[in-house]
């Protein structure tokens, strides 16, 4: 598969075999008329990247045509509805570390597409993640995921909130550094429906997520070493027990059963919630005045440890694919380049996200040296970071994790106990994975 060219703006390079080949100064190329259609992971926090598109049309005199912009569960349904359809004409989709081994099939091997050198710039960690069974399926962005614990410093400052919290709990009200303090905490300060004292995703993959590092924070496994779900355990019971009794206190908002990542990011936005285990691209938008209630208030600190003396690390990354059926390959592998390169990636780091560039993380380090606030961001996540650990290595994942969340609500909301509620989840889970050939 020939490599990108930038045409005539370049000049053809003829190598003696008669293949045209590029190096990185080529990108982006030229690809006048061409039109790649895109579908997108839509949200606030992505727009300030795809505001650059117009740059790479305007270079390459190539258009984008997004098709829809959505949040990755959506997205993901609708990619599967295409597939099942066999209508994928489409060229570039978001991705996701997560989402990534559902698709064998679907999309391109970008070593054919970019040149080995663009792709020796990434955090060789990240690379690797992005690979599946030898194929390079995505280009990372500048959104390596970890989640750290953001909190409202004005609370840990007030003496008399000091004062009650030592008389009821009997110790110092500091920023949390474990689940149990979090919990404490998130009690001690609720004051429904006014304030909470904290929140979580409670649906779809989201919830199953944050259960699943929970899970591990208390000791416990997801699937066994033969491949079989082990999470209905006594860790199982504990951690979910967590979610189960935030929401029994009314110490989480009463709608945090439906909530996903933009209801979450909004709530502490408004000022109404205490702490918030939360991604790195928030970090600018919750100390920014124009966008929220809680701006210099923001203190944000490493991920709370489980009874085990494990952090919660459930980690992942997005990225950019190009998909089998795309019309015009280098086109679109020219698109994912450029907004996964340099200059995306400190747009994006710019916000709070974590990059994926070697060359980024430096530039984002010197960055971080003026700016106290994201200073300890960043060094928040690092730490986390240290940590991280993705989600079992099954294609069966997104699939799981959509017959487990009912179950994981179920017993938030009191239909069921933890142990019921485990117990059914990983009998669905068992039949997913046999369904799908795993075991």
């Amino acid at each position: 598969m020939k490599k990108l060219l930038s045409g005539v703006a370049a000049g053809a390079v003829l190598l003696a075999c008669g293949m045209q080949a590029a190096v990185a100064a080529d990108l982006p190329g030229k690809f006048d008329g061409v039109t790649i259609d895109a579908k997108l992971i839509g949200g606030q926090q992505y727009e300030p990247l795809y505001a650059r598109i117009a740059e790479w049309e305007k270079a390459t005199g190539a258009k984008v045509n997004v098709l829809s912009k959505k949040n990755h569960f959506e997205l993901d349904k609708e990619i599967k509805s295409d597939i099942a359809s066999g209508t994928i004409s489409w060229c570039v989709g978001s991705n996701h570390s997560s989402f990534a081994p559902q698709y064998p099939d679907l999309y391109a091997d970008l070593n054919g597409l970019l040149p080995a050198e663009v792709i020796g710039e990434f955090v060789e960690a990240n690379i690797k993640s992005s690979t599946i069974d030898g194929k390079l399926v995505m280009l990372p962005r500048a959104q390596f995921d970890v989640s750290a614990l953001y909190y409202q410093k004005s609370l840990y400052a007030d003496e008399a909130k000091k004062t009650a919290f030592k008389a009821k709990y009997g110790y110092d009200l500091t920023p949390p550094d474990t689940w149990k303090q979090v919990s404490d905490q998130a009690e001690f300060f609720s004051d429904p429906p006014n304030f909470y004292g904290t929140q979580f995703a409670g649906k779809e993959e989201a919830i199953n997520g944050r259960f699943y590092e929970m899970l591990l924070a208390e000791g416990g496994e997801y699937l066994d070493a033969d491949g079989k779900p082990a999470f209905n355990s006594e860790a199982g019971v504990r951690a979910l027990d967590w979610f189960v009794n935030l929401y029994k206190a009314k110490a989480v908002p009463a709608g945090t059963t439906n909530y996903l990542w933009d209801e979450l990011g909004a709530g502490f936005a408004s000022g109404t919630i205490a702490v918030n285990l939360d991604w790195p691209g928030w970090a600018t938008y919750f100390n920014d005045p124009k966008s929220s209630k809680v701006a210099g208030n923001v203190g944000v600190k490493v991920a709370p440890a489980g009874s085990s003396g494990k952090r919660t690390g459930w980690s992942g990354h997005h990225g950019f694919s190009v998909t089998e059926n795309c019309a015009n390959k280098e086109a679109a592998a020219s698109l994912v380049w450029f907004l996964t390169n340099d200059d995306s990636q400190k747009i994006e780091a710019a916000n709070g996200t974590l990059p994926t560039r070697k060359a980024v993380w430096d530039w984002d380090l010197q960055q971080a040296e003026s700016d106290p606030y994201k200073k300890e961001a960043l060094t928040a996540f690092q730490e986390t970071a240290k940590g991280a650990f993705a989600v079992p290595q099954t294609p069966s994942w997104i699939e799981i994790s959509n017959v487990v969340y009912p179950e994981l609500q179920a017993a938030i909301l009191g239909d069921k106990t933890s142990k019921e509620a485990l117990d059914a989840a990983a009998e669905k889970a068992l039949q997913v994975l046999q369904d799908a050939g795993e075991l």
